[in-house]
């Protein structure tokens, strides 16, 4: 059954601008609806409303009813009044989601029933289904809350009602059973694998269905792609039924705070992380904790979109996060700003790995554009996640495109290094780099060290390039642009060209 959703103004990437915004006022009553048992084929609905209109409220706003014994399905309506700026966001929103009797506190798994943001008004929850975002399972006795999250209230703000239906009657049949996705793909050895681990299906505000993630991601070209639904751990527990034996899904959550989004990518399937929570509150050190103890890594997405809750509002060294997303999408001015950063932070003798991913929410937005590609022990969730740690890996616009980036010892030859690797120079050497790049006809390739550009080289007719260098100044790194219009001279800097692939650095010792 299809739900109905929001108008594409409101889902996550249109937001993308619009982010996790501000809060506003609330002005309603918070008394607990009480629904009463009733016979079995009947039907009971109450309702809360009230209106946002301030910029000053609290960012959660929890609405409690009763859930009797003896209920078959809990259905959740709400409206709001968006405004559509036209700039590829929307104004007064109002998220919405859910938790059970288990508890509502800050990091409670087992109370978290489910999240749809703003990308769905109607929502269903029985004992064998849920709306995608929302967990399947018992509808237990007890206080249940719908949380609203209102962002980017301004004048007039927006009124907004829920309505609440309790369907009475024994449970629906079968119970829901999760089925994950495998953590392997048997067979497989040493190799470079590619992936995207930032996705959205229709368990958010993306259109994709998860095999139709899978089918698009196969068809680009990758090896594996992670599941990143926001604040939802719903796809982790259908992927399953939907990956093919030679195809990888890493379990994920695009963690959307109010002051930054970040990637909890790789932990154990199933897995829930919070979101609720501003800088000021010094709780994300404890979620990236937990998404380390459950097998996982963090990843700061997207963090120089210019607008409060999506841009990257904690410490800017990303002292807490495994990696960061320095691309994102389609190559922009944002992600050269994430680049700039990265690069000074390399001359500042700091190291964050480098990776870039999709962030695809429907077929207008390329699976795999752009790509990272893993230097791994196998075809797996840990060994994926061991590359990513280490910055064994390289980023790239599409699977057309090989790379290799090798250095070692100027006169010590059998001292090598890749992306992410330390080579161990003696004597006074310096380090002997090679960049090989194929499918980048027009592009510059350059290698790049802690003052600027070392060398560099165009591609030839066939699309191929080489650049060949002795470097010393602690790290090289590679990139791969296209400019405007050739020739070009590529020994100079080509930052106000798109990207077409960039590499984690090799570093000296």
């Amino acid at each position: 059954m299809t739900d109905d959703q929001t108008p594409r103004a409101l889902h996550r990437r249109s937001l993308l601008l619009g982010g996790a915004g501000l809060g506003a006022g609330l002005v309603t009553s918070d008394a607990l609806l009480d629904f009463p048992a009733a016979a079995a084929g009947t039907t009971t609905t109450q309702y809360f409303h009230g209106r946002f209109d301030r910029a000053d409220t609290r960012d959660w706003h929890y609405l409690p009813f009763t859930m009797p014994r003896g209920v078959r399905e809990l259905r959740v309506h709400y409206d709001f009044t968006p405004h559509d700026t036209g700039l590829g966001y929307s104004t007064n929103v109002v998220d919405i989601g859910l938790f059970d009797p288990s508890g509502r506190g800050l990091g409670n798994a087992a109370g978290f029933r489910g999240w749809s943001g703003g990308a769905r008004r109607r929502i269903r929850v029985n004992h064998h289904w849920a709306t995608p975002g929302y967990l399947a399972g018992p509808l237990t006795h007890g206080r249940w809350h719908v949380i609203l999250g209102p962002f980017l209230i301004v004048p007039p703000g927006t009124p907004w009602k829920v309505r609440v239906t309790l369907l009475h009657g024994d449970p629906v049949q079968p119970a829901f059973v999760a089925d994950h996705a495998p953590s392997t793909v048997a067979g497989t050895g040493p190799g470079w694998y590619r992936g995207d681990l930032h996705l959205h299906s229709v368990h958010s505000d993306g259109q994709w269905t998860p095999s139709e993630l899978v089918a698009q991601a196969q068809a680009n070209g990758l090896d594996f792609m992670g599941t990143s639904d926001h604040n939802t751990n719903a796809a982790t527990r259908v992927f399953g039924r939907h990956v093919p034996d030679d195809f990888l899904v890493i379990s994920g959550e695009e963690v959307t705070t109010r002051n930054g989004h970040w990637l909890a990518t790789g932990t154990t399937p199933g897995t829930w992380v919070d979101w609720r929570y501003r800088k000021q509150d010094h709780e994300l050190g404890r979620f990236t904790d937990l998404t380390h103890s459950r097998g996982g890594v963090a990843v700061a997405a997207h963090p120089f979109v210019p607008v409060a809750g999506t841009r990257w509002d904690f410490d800017p060294s990303y002292r807490q996060m495994d990696a960061v997303e320095v691309w994102n999408g389609p190559w922009g001015v944002f992600n050269q700003r994430a680049v700039d950063a990265w690069h000074a932070a390399l001359v500042g003798g700091r190291f964050t790995p480098a990776v870039g991913n999709s962030d695809s929410h429907h077929s207008g937005q390329v699976v795999g554009l752009p790509q990272t590609v893993y230097r791994a022990e196998s075809l797996s969730t840990a060994a994926i996640l061991d590359a990513l740690r280490g910055g064994h890996c390289w980023v790239a616009e599409s699977s057309e495109i090989g790379l290799s980036f090798e250095g070692h010892g100027s006169v010590t030859l059998t001292n090598t290094g890749e992306s992410g690797d330390t080579v161990t120079l003696v004597g006074g050497e310096q380090l002997a780099c090679r960049l090989d790049v194929s499918g980048v006809p027009g592009c510059v390739g350059q290698l790049i060290g802690p003052t600027g550009v070392i060398a560099g080289a165009v591609a030839d007719g066939s699309g191929q390039l080489t650049v060949t260098a002795d470097a010393a100044g602690g790290f090289v790194r590679a990139e791969v642009r296209r400019p405007a219009t050739l020739p070009v001279d590529p020994t100079t800097s080509q930052t106000a060209a798109p990207m077409v692939a960039l590499t984690n650095p090799i570093f000296t010792a």
